[in-house]
Formats: C-alpha cells, structure tokens, sequence
C-alpha cells in the first residue's frame, strides 16, 4: 500500500440539509494531493475525529493513499471503534480470568473514566441512570444481554456519543480520562487506593487497545501525571490489646440471637490472624483440636495443659454479588490471597481461642451447612451485614464515647491486625509471622512498621550480652 507523509487537515464545515433542520458536519484533509472527506452527525464526533488526524500527522504517522487515513488505523476491523464499544471488549477479555471482586474493580474504573469520553450531550441519559447501566450492566458480560429496555436505551446511547479510542492520542484527552477516573463524583480526588486501582486498570486497557492496534503505544505510561503518596501502615490507634478484645467478645456473647455464634468468629480473626472472607469459609475439617484428658481425682473430662490446636485452610470466599460470580453465589471460592491454586496455609490455634471453638461446636449452631463454623440463621452463608452490626454494638458497650470515635477497631479487619501486632511484638520471627498471616516478609514489615514496640530494646540487650557487657 502506498503512503504518504505530506497531510493537511482543514478545518471542520458545518452542514445543513435542504429544509435546513438536520446539521452534520464533515472534517476535509488532503494527503498526497489527494482530497477527502468524512460526515459526522454531531460536531464532538468531527472534532474528535479531526484532532485523532492533526495529531497522527504531528507524529509523523504514514497516511495511506488509499483510505486517506493513518495507515495504523487500518491494521485491524476494530478501527474507529468507540470508547464505550471497546470498554465492553475490553471488560469481556478481561472476565474469564479475573476473580469476582476484579471484575467488579474493572467495571468501576470503566465507569469512572467514561464520562471524559463522551462526544455530545444531546440526548443524554440521567448522570444516575448513566453510571448504573454501565457499572451493573454494560461492564458486566454477564449481565449485558440480559438489561432492561430502559438500560438498553443508556448502552446504545453510549456507543453512540463517545469518543472513537484513537482520539487517545491526544495528551490532553489522556490526562482528562485520569482526572476524571481518579475523581469522586463531587470533583474531589478519590481515595488514595481507588486511584492507584483506577489508574493501573485503565493503563491496562489501553495496553489491550495497542494490541487491537487502535493506539500505536501507550499514552498513560509516557503522561506526567502525579499519583498520590500512599501508605501501607497499620494505624496503631486501630490495634486493640487483649483485654479489650476479651471484654469485646463478652460482649458480642450477649447480643440476642447471632451473638453467642459471632463470639468464636471473631475470636478466630484475633487468634490467627485471619481475613473475613477465609473466616466465612471455615469448615469443621479445617479444625484440628487436641483430645480432651480424663481428670484422674474429679473424673471430669478436660482441656490438656499444651491446649494449642491448628487451622488448616486452603479457600477464602470473598464477596462479590450474585451479578459477578459464575455461579450466582454471593461469594467466590478462589485460592488464598497472594497464594497459587491448592496452596494450604496453617495457623496455630492458642488455647484460649481451643476453647472458645470446642464450646462454638458443641452448640446447637457449631456446624451449619456442608461442615460450615459460621453460618446464616436461615442456613445460608453468613451476611457480612450480621456480623459487622454485632460488631458495633459491642464496641458502643465496651468502649467510652471518646474510644468509639476513635479508630480502635472500628472495622472487623482490625482484629487481624491486632493478632499479628501480638505475634510481632511477642517476638515471633517475621518469617514465621508472615506464613501464619499469608503476607510475604517484605509486605508484612512495611504494613505493621508502627505497631512493633519495645524489640529495638530487646535487641540491644542481646547485643550487650552477645558482647559481653
């Protein structure tokens, strides 16, 4: 195919039909000598094409004396495609390999970003109506086909009225798409992991769009643009003692009803560290507990002295929704965090938390459906609503006004934090601490910098005696 480098773009002429009711617009260029001209039915669309060619000619990029246009254009059927038609593709490639909560991830980036890309305001659905159709439906390859009229209309509103991707080449367009993605709806920069999040997904879209040959490079990887300082520390304000948590779990024992079976939930996350979604998908197997002893003077059958048992897990179950999993379950099982397929993990079982879960399954509730620790009244999984109501309400009864309001364990998760705060401080090896809590040694020092206390002067008097002073 011949090409050439010699292009002049015009500018755009607006038109008017013979009754003079409908306008289109129409972008002139000229390559080789050569004349050529593309309508549009609305003046953003013209705009965005032009821009895509003053800026393909500003590169340098080869024009082709056959279609008029940047020879890279042509490389492949998908060219011209439009932001929200090649978000959906994207979002499809994506979904058979990533996990629930990702796919949900994706679909907000895509959502967030969208707005930037839009050509035209005419006609334009609710802000409301717009991000829903997108975010539950149009980003969603499950769900898509399956969308009401209404939302039906929204979609092919969008693949309308956004943007074709090449006009991405443009910087200014690139750095609009970011601010826009990484923005709450109020303007305001979003939380420093949303925008970290947001930022890498929508990088790896436009990778995707490279390799459809829609962009000739990357444009977010060559843009100045400023990210956040983030923050991998635990606040120490968060982490709570032990007798705090014992007086949290008496407690959460009190509550009527789900209390008495949330006590060795709970106690769990304290005791080893666990995540929610690993907690929830606990059953009676992954329990080892020593045998009870015969008390040779009372006769009485109890806990031996060494009463330390082991968890042995190898499957969270993280919550996504009904819409996002393959099978309709409100959670996905999936391998551990940070963990390859089948790889087990093994937690030491103290003896306080031995006796918390031989009382939870010598009760009534101790094992619910398939062997399940911790299950709904109804029989089904365990809402996370439950269980972080009864949360609060035991931080109301045991804490003053002052220390509710404060960050001391507001969130579940906290309890984690506190368990591996107690390994870390009592000592415990990092290494060995970093398999018990599924963390690699690296990760594990940066997060609970803050919360180690006391070991640098432990470390000292070693020293001295190592010397001999």
């Amino acid at each position: 195919m011949n090409t050439t480098y010699n292009v002049r773009v015009y500018k755009t002429e607006t038109r008017k039909n013979k009754d003079g009711k409908v306008t289109s617009y129409r972008v002139l260029w000229q390559t080789g000598g050569k004349s050529w001209k593309k309508p549009f039915p609305k003046e953003a669309q013209a705009d965005a094409y032009r821009s895509s060619l003053v800026t393909a000619a500003r590169n340098g990029e080869a024009f082709s004396l056959a279609t008029g246009e940047p020879v890279s254009w042509k490389r492949t059927d998908h060219a011209g495609m439009s932001w929200y038609d090649f978000a959906c593709k994207f979002a499809d490639m994506k979904w058979k390999g990533a996990s629930a909560k990702y796919r949900q991830d994706i679909a907000r980036a895509l959502t967030a970003a969208t707005p930037a890309m839009l050509a035209s305001e005419q006609g334009k659905p609710d802000d409301l109506d717009l991000r829903t159709a997108m975010r539950r439906w149009g980003f969603n390859t499950k769900q898509r086909s399956e969308a009401s009229n209404d939302v039906a209309d929204a979609l092919r509103w969008l693949a309308v009225n956004t943007k074709p991707v090449s006009a991405l080449a443009d910087a200014g367009l690139v750095r609009d798409l970011l601010d826009v993605a990484t923005s709450r709806l109020d303007g305001k920069r979003a939380a420093t992991s949303t925008v970290l999040r947001n930022k890498t997904i929508l990088q790896n879209a436009l990778d995707y769009a490279v390799e459809l040959k829609l962009l000739t490079g990357n444009p977010i990887k060559g843009l100045k643009w400023k990210l956040p300082k983030t923050t991998y520390e635990v606040d120490r304000r968060s982490v709570v003692n032990h007798v705090q948590v014992r007086a949290l779990l008496d407690a959460v024992g009190k509550q009527p009803r789900s209390g008495p079976r949330l006590v060795a939930f709970f106690g769990v996350m304290y005791y080893t560290a666990l995540r929610p979604e690993e907690v929830v998908n606990l059953r009676d197997h992954n329990v080892t507990l020593p045998d009870l002893v015969r008390n040779g003077e009372t006769g009485e059958w109890e806990e031996p002295a060494d009463a330390w048992g082991e968890l042995h897990f190898a499957v969270a179950a993280p919550f996504a929704g009904r819409e996002w999993t393959d099978d309709g379950t409100l959670r996905e099982e999936r391998a551990l965090k940070h963990r390859p397929d089948g790889h087990t993990r093994t937690v030491p079982c103290p003896p306080a938390l031995t006796r918390i879960l031989r009382a939870h399954l010598a009760a009534p509730y101790g094992k619910g459906p398939d062997g399940r620790l911790f299950w709904g009244e109804q029989g089904g999984e365990l809402p996370g609503i439950t269980y972080r109501r009864a949360w609060q309400k035991a931080r109301k009864a045991v804490f003053t006004d002052q220390e509710c309001a404060s960050p001391l364990a507001r969130r579940v998760y906290d309890l984690r934090h506190a368990c591996v705060s107690t390994w870390l401080n009592a000592g415990v090896p990092a290494t060995q601490v970093a398999e018990w809590a599924g963390h690699s040694v690296e990760v594990l020092l940066r997060i609970y910098a803050k919360c180690i206390v006391g070991q640098d002067e432990a470390a000292k008097r070693r020293i001295s005696e190592a010397l001999g002073e």
